[in-house]
């Protein structure tokens, strides 16, 4: 039953690859982390997928930053 809800999850995740970005990763790493802390393997994945995408779009908004910085005439 686990390994059915944890491919779901996974190809839930995977169908949005635009949005997605950071959160293939960070649901790897919470899984494995819930996994071990108790057993929480779903749940892990899950607020893994959230972390992963707040801080993939917190690193897209410094890029943007430092890339075209405010006041700066081109």
């Amino acid at each position: 039953m686990k390994t059915l809800a944890a491919v779901l999850v996974l190809a839930a995740l995977a169908a949005t690859p635009a949005s997605a970005k950071g959160c293939l990763k960070g649901a790897v790493v919470g899984g494995v982390a819930g996994h071990y802390a108790g057993h929480h393997t779903v749940l892990g994945a899950i607020a893994g997928c959230a972390y992963g995408r707040h801080r993939a779009n917190e690193q897209d908004r410094q890029q943007g930053q430092r890339q075209a910085p405010a006041g700066e005439k081109l």
